[in-house]
């Protein structure tokens, strides 16, 4: 007779070898290093799905997910193991660069040209509190942009759960706090939660601007340039570094000269192989 488990005491033993096998797979499929002590992460994160699909242990569970022909359950596995953290004006040194040199700069080149294309990737979305805050800077700082323009952000991540947020553009009191007051007032409305809450909903402009696609970094890019600004910020710290310096190529390419690249305050270029300027921290031009 099988042991009594209650709710939310699931807890399968990771071995050391099935450990390795996911880790391996995660990391050939998404670029995402689990090498590093996150053995526990990967346990606790998978446990309620493999309660919920009756897999007593992890070997079984990854059998499953490798012969999963439609492919849903590879993307909940990569799901429950992406980390995303994020929030509006994150790392606010980016924006204020944004705001007051490469906006203007750009503006003024395009145009001496007559464009009004204007092409950004948030290459790393999450729940669309970065594509967001960059619509909100390009509208505020170049009305150029957003009137009558050809103005679009691209927001990509690996996670369908956090895309789906992010395409609802729905926060609470938490999320919006720290929104400096006349950002709230412009691109957000007021809604019920349905739950008694008050959420606040990004306005039908500003979604209007932005595209939000599930897309893995580790595949070939599947749209074309040039890109003006691409901005992917904390998520190469799970890279080893043959996998950043490809990225970085790829990103490189894909940029506009006079582009830029913005990466996560926790990242550096330095010690790789790449044809970028230096800018300032965290920040690259192709020169």
């Amino acid at each position: 007779m099988s042991s009594f488990v209650a709710p939310g005491d699931f807890n399968p033993d990771l071995s050391d070898r099935d450990y390795m096998a996911i880790a391996e797979f995660v990391h050939k499929t998404a670029g995402i290093n689990l090498k590093d002590g996150k053995k526990e992460l990967m346990r606790t994160r998978l446990a309620k799905r493999m309660k919920s699909l009756e897999f007593k242990n992890f070997h079984e569970y990854f059998k499953y997910v490798m012969g999963d022909q439609t492919g849903e359950e590879i993307i909940f596995l990569l799901d429950a193991l992406a980390t995303n953290l994020t929030s509006f004006f994150r790392e606010p040194q980016h924006f204020q660069f944004m705001y007051q040199t490469m906006l203007p700069e750009l503006e003024a080149r395009l145009k001496r040209s007559g464009s009004h294309r204007l092409r950004i990737w948030s290459a790393a979305c999450s729940s669309g509190e970065e594509p967001y805050t960059i619509g909100m800077v390009v509208l505020e700082k170049c009305p150029y942009f957003g009137h009558g323009g050809d103005f679009k952000i691209l927001a990509t991540d690996l996670s369908t759960k956090v895309l789906n947020m992010a395409k609802r553009g729905l926060y609470g009191p938490e999320k919006i706090k720290d929104l400096p007051p006349q950002y709230l007032a412009k691109y957000f409305t007021k809604v019920d939660s349905g739950r008694g809450e008050k959420m606040h909903q990004v306005t039908e402009t500003l979604r209007h601007t932005i595209a939000f696609r599930r897309f893995n970094l580790m595949e070939p890019l599947p749209f074309k340039g040039p890109m003006d600004l691409i901005f992917c910020r904390n998520v190469m710290i799970y890279f080893d570094k043959e996998t950043i310096t490809d990225l970085v190529a790829k990103y490189y390419r894909l940029l506009a000269p006079g582009g830029y690249l913005f990466i996560g305050h926790s990242e550096s270029l330095s010690g790789l192989q790449h044809s970028f300027k230096y800018v300032a921290p965290c920040i690259y031009l192709k020169a």
